[in-house]
Protein backbone atom coordinates (compact mmCIF):
# COMPACT_ATOMS: atom_id res chain seq x y z
CA UNK A 1 0.00 0.00 0.00
CA UNK A 2 1.34 3.40 -1.02
CA UNK A 3 0.27 6.67 0.62
CA UNK A 4 1.45 10.29 0.68
CA UNK A 5 1.71 11.80 4.14
CA UNK A 6 1.83 15.40 2.87
CA UNK A 7 0.20 15.28 -0.56
CA UNK A 8 -0.12 19.08 -0.72
CA UNK A 9 3.59 19.38 -1.51
CA UNK A 10 2.96 17.57 -4.80
CA UNK A 11 1.78 20.94 -6.10
CA UNK A 12 5.44 22.00 -6.09
CA UNK A 13 5.92 19.78 -9.13
CA UNK A 14 4.17 22.50 -11.14
CA UNK A 15 7.42 24.48 -10.85
CA UNK A 16 9.11 22.02 -13.24
CA UNK A 17 7.01 22.74 -16.39
CA UNK A 18 7.03 26.47 -15.59
CA UNK A 19 10.84 26.56 -15.42
CA UNK A 20 11.05 24.40 -18.55
CA UNK A 21 8.83 26.87 -20.40
CA UNK A 22 11.01 29.87 -19.44
CA UNK A 23 14.18 27.93 -20.28
CA UNK A 24 12.84 27.23 -23.77
CA UNK A 25 12.09 30.93 -24.27
CA UNK A 26 15.59 31.85 -23.02
CA UNK A 27 17.19 29.27 -25.32
CA UNK A 28 15.38 30.61 -28.41
CA UNK A 29 16.34 34.17 -27.45
CA UNK A 30 20.02 33.19 -27.13
CA UNK A 31 20.00 31.43 -30.50
CA UNK A 32 18.53 34.50 -32.17
CA UNK A 33 21.09 36.83 -30.57
CA UNK A 34 23.98 34.51 -31.49
CA UNK A 35 22.91 34.54 -35.12
CA UNK A 36 22.87 38.34 -35.05
CA UNK A 37 26.34 38.39 -33.49
CA UNK A 38 28.20 35.95 -35.76
CA UNK A 39 27.83 33.01 -38.11
CA UNK A 40 27.76 29.49 -36.53
CA UNK A 41 31.25 28.74 -37.84
CA UNK A 42 32.66 31.92 -36.35
CA UNK A 43 31.03 31.17 -32.98
CA UNK A 44 32.76 27.78 -33.04
CA UNK A 45 36.12 29.51 -33.57
CA UNK A 46 35.45 32.03 -30.80
CA UNK A 47 34.51 29.40 -28.21
CA UNK A 48 35.90 26.05 -29.37
CA UNK A 49 35.68 24.43 -25.94
CA UNK A 50 32.11 25.43 -25.18
CA UNK A 51 29.65 22.53 -25.10
CA UNK A 52 26.25 23.14 -26.61
CA UNK A 53 24.77 20.11 -24.84
CA UNK A 54 25.97 20.44 -21.24
CA UNK A 55 24.00 23.59 -20.31
CA UNK A 56 20.77 21.76 -21.19
CA UNK A 57 21.98 18.71 -19.26
CA UNK A 58 22.77 20.82 -16.19
CA UNK A 59 19.36 22.45 -16.33
CA UNK A 60 17.74 19.02 -16.66
CA UNK A 61 19.59 17.86 -13.54
CA UNK A 62 18.27 20.85 -11.59
CA UNK A 63 14.71 20.12 -12.70
CA UNK A 64 15.03 16.48 -11.65
CA UNK A 65 16.48 17.58 -8.31
CA UNK A 66 13.55 19.95 -7.70
CA UNK A 67 11.08 17.19 -8.60
CA UNK A 68 12.82 14.81 -6.20
CA UNK A 69 12.69 17.41 -3.42
CA UNK A 70 8.95 17.91 -3.97
CA UNK A 71 8.34 14.17 -3.72
CA UNK A 72 10.53 13.99 -0.61
CA UNK A 73 8.45 16.74 1.03
CA UNK A 74 5.27 14.78 0.22
CA UNK A 75 6.86 11.89 2.17
CA UNK A 76 5.66 8.78 0.31
CA UNK A 77 5.11 5.81 2.61
CA UNK A 78 4.83 2.11 1.83
CA UNK A 79 2.91 -0.34 3.98
CA UNK A 80 5.19 -3.27 4.65
CA UNK A 81 2.92 -5.54 6.62
CA UNK A 82 -0.70 -6.70 6.54
CA UNK A 83 -2.37 -7.51 9.81
CA UNK A 84 -5.84 -8.43 11.05
CA UNK A 85 -7.33 -5.71 13.23
CA UNK A 86 -10.36 -6.07 15.47
CA UNK A 87 -12.49 -2.95 15.42
CA UNK A 88 -15.66 -1.84 17.13
CA UNK A 89 -17.92 0.53 15.29
CA UNK A 90 -20.87 1.30 13.04
CA UNK A 91 -21.43 0.83 9.30
CA UNK A 92 -22.09 4.24 7.71
CA UNK A 93 -23.00 4.89 4.07
CA UNK A 94 -22.92 8.47 2.75
CA UNK A 95 -25.39 9.12 -0.10
CA UNK A 96 -24.48 12.44 -1.71
CA UNK A 97 -26.73 14.36 -4.09
CA UNK A 98 -24.82 15.31 -7.27
CA UNK A 99 -27.73 16.79 -9.25
CA UNK A 100 -27.27 20.13 -11.01
CA UNK A 101 -29.18 21.96 -8.26
CA UNK A 102 -26.23 21.17 -5.97
CA UNK A 103 -24.18 23.73 -7.93
CA UNK A 104 -26.30 26.57 -6.51
CA UNK A 105 -24.18 29.01 -4.53
CA UNK A 106 -26.65 29.99 -1.81
CA UNK A 107 -24.12 28.36 0.55
CA UNK A 108 -20.40 28.90 0.00
CA UNK A 109 -18.70 27.82 -2.15
CA UNK A 110 -21.68 25.80 -3.47
CA UNK A 111 -23.95 23.07 -2.19
CA UNK A 112 -21.90 20.14 -3.48
CA UNK A 113 -18.58 21.47 -2.18
CA UNK A 114 -20.25 22.20 1.15
CA UNK A 115 -21.50 18.59 1.22
CA UNK A 116 -17.97 17.33 0.66
CA UNK A 117 -16.69 19.52 3.50
CA UNK A 118 -19.34 18.13 5.84
CA UNK A 119 -18.50 14.51 5.03
CA UNK A 120 -14.79 15.23 5.45
CA UNK A 121 -15.39 16.66 8.91
CA UNK A 122 -17.53 13.67 9.89
CA UNK A 123 -14.76 11.34 8.69
CA UNK A 124 -12.27 13.25 10.83
CA UNK A 125 -14.36 12.45 13.90
CA UNK A 126 -14.69 8.72 13.17
CA UNK A 127 -12.35 6.21 14.77
CA UNK A 128 -13.09 2.63 13.77
CA UNK A 129 -16.37 2.79 11.88
CA UNK A 130 -16.72 1.44 8.35
CA UNK A 131 -17.85 3.85 5.64
CA UNK A 132 -19.15 3.70 2.07
CA UNK A 133 -20.15 6.31 -0.54
CA UNK A 134 -23.06 6.53 -3.00
CA UNK A 135 -23.61 9.28 -5.58
CA UNK A 136 -27.08 9.95 -6.93
CA UNK A 137 -29.07 12.35 -9.06
CA UNK A 138 -31.78 10.93 -11.36
CA UNK A 139 -30.40 7.51 -10.43
CA UNK A 140 -27.96 6.18 -7.84
CA UNK A 141 -24.48 4.72 -8.43
CA UNK A 142 -22.09 3.03 -6.01
CA UNK A 143 -18.77 4.84 -5.52
CA UNK A 144 -17.00 3.19 -2.59
CA UNK A 145 -17.99 -0.07 -0.87
CA UNK A 146 -17.92 -0.42 2.91
CA UNK A 147 -14.33 0.02 4.08
CA UNK A 148 -12.19 1.26 6.95
CA UNK A 149 -9.86 3.05 4.54
CA UNK A 150 -10.71 6.69 5.18
CA UNK A 151 -8.00 7.86 2.76
CA UNK A 152 -9.78 6.11 -0.10
CA UNK A 153 -13.08 7.56 1.10
CA UNK A 154 -11.66 11.09 0.90
CA UNK A 155 -10.25 10.41 -2.57
CA UNK A 156 -13.61 9.19 -3.93
CA UNK A 157 -15.35 12.05 -2.16
CA UNK A 158 -13.25 14.69 -3.89
CA UNK A 159 -13.94 13.09 -7.28
CA UNK A 160 -17.70 13.66 -7.00
CA UNK A 161 -19.14 16.19 -9.47
CA UNK A 162 -22.47 17.06 -11.07
CA UNK A 163 -21.44 15.65 -14.48
CA UNK A 164 -20.94 12.06 -13.30
CA UNK A 165 -24.65 11.18 -13.50
CA UNK A 166 -26.32 11.98 -16.81
CA UNK A 167 -29.95 11.60 -15.64
CA UNK A 168 -31.06 14.59 -13.61
CA UNK A 169 -33.43 14.71 -10.65
CA UNK A 170 -33.08 13.67 -7.03
CA UNK A 171 -33.75 9.93 -6.77
CA UNK A 172 -33.42 9.63 -3.01
CA UNK A 173 -35.43 6.40 -3.12
CA UNK A 174 -32.87 4.81 -5.47
CA UNK A 175 -30.07 5.84 -3.10
CA UNK A 176 -31.87 4.21 -0.16
CA UNK A 177 -32.46 1.00 -2.14
CA UNK A 178 -28.80 0.90 -3.24
CA UNK A 179 -27.59 1.42 0.33
CA UNK A 180 -29.26 -1.87 1.34
CA UNK A 181 -26.70 -3.74 -0.78
CA UNK A 182 -23.86 -2.10 1.17
CA UNK A 183 -24.86 -3.59 4.51
CA UNK A 184 -24.31 -7.26 5.31
CA UNK A 185 -27.59 -8.66 6.71
CA UNK A 186 -25.61 -11.47 8.37
CA UNK A 187 -23.67 -9.01 10.54
CA UNK A 188 -25.45 -7.49 13.54
CA UNK A 189 -23.79 -4.10 13.04
CA UNK A 190 -25.62 -0.81 13.51
CA UNK A 191 -26.44 0.46 10.02
CA UNK A 192 -26.63 4.18 9.25
CA UNK A 193 -27.40 5.87 5.93
CA UNK A 194 -26.47 9.56 5.77
CA UNK A 195 -28.32 11.37 2.95
CA UNK A 196 -26.91 14.77 2.02
CA UNK A 197 -29.14 16.75 -0.32
CA UNK A 198 -31.18 19.88 -0.93
CA UNK A 199 -34.25 17.64 -1.06
CA UNK A 200 -35.59 19.36 -4.17
CA UNK A 201 -37.15 17.58 -7.17
CA UNK A 202 -37.15 14.23 -5.40
CA UNK A 203 -38.50 11.43 -7.58
CA UNK A 204 -41.13 8.96 -6.36
CA UNK A 205 -42.52 8.18 -2.92
CA UNK A 206 -39.50 8.00 -0.63
CA UNK A 207 -41.22 7.67 2.75
CA UNK A 208 -42.35 4.10 2.05
CA UNK A 209 -38.86 3.20 0.80
CA UNK A 210 -37.41 4.65 4.00
CA UNK A 211 -39.79 2.57 6.11
CA UNK A 212 -38.67 -0.59 4.26
CA UNK A 213 -35.07 0.34 5.07
CA UNK A 214 -36.03 0.80 8.73
CA UNK A 215 -37.47 -2.72 8.75
CA UNK A 216 -34.02 -3.96 7.72
CA UNK A 217 -32.38 -2.14 10.64
CA UNK A 218 -31.18 0.91 8.71
CA UNK A 219 -31.46 4.31 10.36
CA UNK A 220 -31.30 7.36 8.16
CA UNK A 221 -29.71 10.71 8.98
CA UNK A 222 -30.59 13.46 6.52
CA UNK A 223 -28.51 16.60 6.13
CA UNK A 224 -30.05 19.55 4.30
CA UNK A 225 -27.64 21.69 2.27
CA UNK A 226 -28.92 25.00 0.92
CA UNK A 227 -31.25 27.74 2.08
CA UNK A 228 -35.04 28.13 1.91
CA UNK A 229 -34.46 31.37 0.01
CA UNK A 230 -32.46 29.41 -2.58
CA UNK A 231 -30.40 30.54 -5.53
CA UNK A 232 -30.03 30.16 -9.32
CA UNK A 233 -28.35 27.14 -10.91
CA UNK A 234 -25.21 28.24 -12.78
CA UNK A 235 -24.51 26.79 -16.23
CA UNK A 236 -20.75 26.45 -16.49
CA UNK A 237 -18.29 25.76 -19.28
CA UNK A 238 -14.69 25.11 -18.36
CA UNK A 239 -15.46 26.09 -14.79
CA UNK A 240 -16.71 29.54 -15.85
CA UNK A 241 -20.35 30.57 -15.38
CA UNK A 242 -21.90 31.23 -18.80
CA UNK A 243 -25.52 31.74 -17.72
CA UNK A 244 -28.15 30.47 -15.30
CA UNK A 245 -30.69 27.72 -15.86
CA UNK A 246 -34.04 28.98 -17.14
CA UNK A 247 -37.47 27.40 -17.39
CA UNK A 248 -39.62 27.10 -20.52
CA UNK A 249 -40.90 30.64 -20.11
CA UNK A 250 -37.38 32.03 -19.97
CA UNK A 251 -37.42 32.79 -16.26
CA UNK A 252 -34.36 32.00 -14.14
CA UNK A 253 -34.90 28.84 -12.10
CA UNK A 254 -34.47 29.28 -8.36
CA UNK A 255 -33.63 26.09 -6.45
CA UNK A 256 -34.55 25.98 -2.76
CA UNK A 257 -33.86 23.69 0.17
CA UNK A 258 -36.84 21.38 0.80
CA UNK A 259 -36.36 20.49 4.46
CA UNK A 260 -39.71 18.78 5.00
CA UNK A 261 -38.90 15.94 2.60
CA UNK A 262 -35.64 15.24 4.39
CA UNK A 263 -37.29 15.46 7.81
CA UNK A 264 -39.96 12.94 6.77
CA UNK A 265 -37.34 10.46 5.56
CA UNK A 266 -35.39 10.70 8.84
CA UNK A 267 -38.53 10.38 10.96
CA UNK A 268 -39.62 7.23 9.10
CA UNK A 269 -36.49 5.40 10.28
CA UNK A 270 -36.14 6.86 13.78
CA UNK A 271 -33.25 8.95 12.49
CA UNK A 272 -32.55 12.66 12.70
CA UNK A 273 -32.52 15.66 10.39
CA UNK A 274 -29.56 18.07 10.58
CA UNK A 275 -29.24 21.48 8.95
CA UNK A 276 -25.99 21.53 7.00
CA UNK A 277 -25.37 25.28 7.15
CA UNK A 278 -23.05 25.14 10.18
CA UNK A 279 -20.32 22.50 9.90
CA UNK A 280 -19.64 22.36 13.66
CA UNK A 281 -23.29 21.59 14.38
CA UNK A 282 -23.31 18.78 11.82
CA UNK A 283 -20.25 17.07 13.28
CA UNK A 284 -21.55 17.52 16.84
CA UNK A 285 -24.98 16.07 16.04
CA UNK A 286 -23.47 13.20 14.06
CA UNK A 287 -21.06 12.37 16.90
CA UNK A 288 -23.89 12.35 19.43
CA UNK A 289 -26.12 10.23 17.19
CA UNK A 290 -23.42 7.65 16.44
CA UNK A 291 -22.36 7.61 20.10
CA UNK A 292 -25.80 6.38 21.12
CA UNK A 293 -25.73 3.42 18.73
CA UNK A 294 -24.59 -0.06 19.66
CA UNK A 295 -21.06 -0.79 18.49
CA UNK A 296 -20.22 -4.16 16.97
CA UNK A 297 -16.84 -5.85 16.79
CA UNK A 298 -15.62 -6.80 13.34
CA UNK A 299 -12.31 -7.78 11.80
CA UNK A 300 -10.57 -6.15 8.90
CA UNK A 301 -7.22 -6.54 7.19
CA UNK A 302 -5.14 -3.43 6.78
CA UNK A 303 -1.60 -2.33 6.15
CA UNK A 304 0.50 -1.56 9.19
CA UNK A 305 4.06 -0.37 9.81
CA UNK A 306 4.17 2.26 7.08
CA UNK A 307 7.76 3.23 6.35
CA UNK A 308 8.77 6.64 5.01
CA UNK A 309 10.59 6.66 1.67
CA UNK A 310 11.44 10.39 1.51
CA UNK A 311 15.13 9.75 2.18
CA UNK A 312 15.60 8.08 -1.22
CA UNK A 313 14.25 11.11 -3.07
CA UNK A 314 16.15 13.52 -0.83
CA UNK A 315 19.37 11.60 -1.47
CA UNK A 316 18.69 11.59 -5.23
CA UNK A 317 18.12 15.37 -5.17
CA UNK A 318 21.41 15.97 -3.35
CA UNK A 319 23.26 13.67 -5.76
CA UNK A 320 21.82 15.44 -8.81
CA UNK A 321 22.78 18.86 -7.39
CA UNK A 322 26.34 17.66 -6.72
CA UNK A 323 26.62 16.34 -10.28
CA UNK A 324 25.35 19.69 -11.54
CA UNK A 325 27.95 21.57 -9.50
CA UNK A 326 30.90 19.52 -10.74
CA UNK A 327 29.67 19.28 -14.33
CA UNK A 328 31.40 22.04 -16.29
CA UNK A 329 29.85 23.67 -19.34
CA UNK A 330 32.94 23.21 -21.52
CA UNK A 331 33.53 20.11 -23.59
CA UNK A 332 34.95 17.04 -21.92
CA UNK A 333 38.40 16.24 -23.29
CA UNK A 334 37.82 12.57 -24.19
CA UNK A 335 34.43 13.33 -25.72
CA UNK A 336 36.03 16.08 -27.76
CA UNK A 337 38.58 13.59 -29.15
CA UNK A 338 35.80 11.31 -30.32
CA UNK A 339 34.49 14.10 -32.55
CA UNK A 340 31.00 12.56 -32.39
CA UNK A 341 29.37 15.37 -34.32
CA UNK A 342 32.14 15.84 -36.88
CA UNK A 343 32.89 19.24 -35.41
CA UNK A 344 36.48 19.49 -36.73
CA UNK A 345 35.42 19.09 -40.32
CA UNK A 346 32.71 21.71 -39.80
CA UNK A 347 35.28 24.12 -38.39
CA UNK A 348 37.60 23.70 -41.43
CA UNK A 349 34.81 24.67 -43.72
Amino acid sequence: MFILEEGKYFWLLLIVPVLLFFYAILYLWKKRKQKQFAAPGMLQHLSPDRSWFKPALKFGLILLALASLAIALANPKIGTKMEMVTREGVDIVFAIDVSKSMEAEDVAPNRLEKSKQLVNQVLNNLASDRVGIIAYAGSAFPQLPITTDYSSARMFLQALNTDMVSSQGTAIGDAIELSKTYFNPQEPTSKVLVIISDGEDHLGEVTSVAKDAANEGIRIVTIGVGTPRGGPIPMKRGGVVQSYKKDQSGETVITRLEEQTLKDIAAATNGIYISGNVTAEVTENMTDFLGNLDKTEFESRQFAEYQSQFQWFLGLAILLLLVDIFLLERKTAWVKKLNLFNERRAVKK
